[in-house]
């Protein structure tokens, strides 16, 4: 169960055993039954947190550009009532220290950076809507996309030289397909039969991407064909988050509410190539290491940040447990090896390295 966070009411506790927040429409349910905590936007936490006072991160991720900088985003009320908020921040030689921010008046779930524009940013969020930010032009959004009829709870922007495409997972148990010159999506992907938890473009092949979903299928797409290219049933329980290994084309990991993270090889799906137990309470992000093949980190609702090695007999490296409230956002940067950002339900946004990964070689 979650523990109180400090000076506000606990977290809610997992619904039936089921992934956070609860499925759609539950967070209409409980609009104004939480009360916001006070403070001041960006108190230091030391000198490698910073609290988001009555904000509770959902997603975090390093620039592509920038090294030490991080977006954030997240949400008043746990994400069940209430505005959202983008933080970018920045880590220097005194600690984090906030950038700017970007207040939406639904929850933010995910961000994402523009593989184009140091300062782009691509949010969604309850509403069902994308917002597109620009930290050097304006306060509010440049635009905003409003297609997905229920919670927009995913976004992605592709890595491919030469593309500039953004993949978008929502509740309403499409993916959607935007180029953010354009006004309007162009394409729709259907054949999950329960939300979208996650959706994550393929580093390697272009016009691929993952989806996870509460059907507890990990699918694959191809966005020059409008069917699914690949459907594997990856757990008899929610399926929270996927990602792509840095190494191996053919490779991706998922992590679920039966709180166990799998490996699959495209090539063979008929069983997972590795499982990772350790966690004990459902895996709401997992992140393959962008330095190491066989590396990869996970966060969960029981609190920790784990690392592991899946290519070792004993694949569990180290647990860190830093928040009080579940975890929900994870990455790893691209340019300091080794360094890590993760934020929780507990306001915290934590940038820090750990002690597997300063000796990974």
């Amino acid at each position: 169960m979650a523990k109180d966070g400090g000076g506000g009411a606990a977290a809610p506790a997992p619904p039936g055993g089921r992934a956070l927040p609860p499925g759609p429409g539950a967070r209409r349910l409980l609009r104004g039954s939480a009360e916001a905590r006070a403070g001041a936007m960006g108190t230091a936490a030391g000198a490698g947190a910073l609290r988001l006072p009555g904000l509770h991160g959902y997603a975090v991720e390093f620039s592509p550009y920038c090294p030490g900088r991080v977006a954030c985003a997240a949400a008043q009320y746990y994400g069940m009532a209430g505005c959202g908020t983008l933080a970018v921040l920045e880590q220097n030689e005194t600690g984090i220290v906030l950038l700017r921010s970007f207040d939406w008046n639904d929850g933010l779930f995910d961000v994402t950076w523009s593989e184009n524009n140091e300062n782009m940013l691509i949010t969604c969020s309850g509403d069902g809507s994308l917002q597109i930010w620009d930290m050097a032009k304006t306060k509010g959004p440049l635009q905003v996309y409003k297609e997905h009829t229920l919670e927009a709870y995913s976004v992605d922007w592709s890595q491919t030289r030469g593309e500039q495409l953004v993949v978008s997972g929502s509740w309403d148990q499409t993916a959607k397909l935007w180029d953010p010159a354009v006004g309007k999506s162009l394409c729709t992907f259907k054949g999950h039969e329960a939300v979208i938890y996650s959706t994550i473009w393929s580093p390697h092949i272009p016009g691929c991407f993952a989806s996870a979903s509460g059907d507890q299928t990990l699918r694959i797409w191809d966005v020059k064909t409008p069917g699914v290219k690949l459907v594997i049933p990856a757990h008899q329980a929610e399926v929270l988050s996927c990602d792509w290994c840095k190494y191996d084309e053919n490779l991706l990991v998922t992590g679920a509410v039966d709180c166990s993270l799998k490996g699959w090889d495209l090539r063979n799906i008929r069983q997972p190539v590795f499982v990772l137990l350790g966690h004990t309470y459902a895996i709401r992000r997992v992140k393959f290491s962008p330095f190491h093949a066989t590396i990869l980190a996970s966060c969960s609702y029981d609190f920790t940040v784990r690392f592991w090695d899946f290519s070792k007999p004993n694949p569990l490296l180290e647990t860190v447990e830093h928040h009080t409230e579940f975890t929900c956002g994870l990455d790893l940067s691209l340019h300091n090896r080794g360094q890590v950002v993760d934020c929780a339900w507990d306001e915290l946004v934590k940038i820090y390295t750990p002690s597997c990964l300063a000796v990974a070689v």
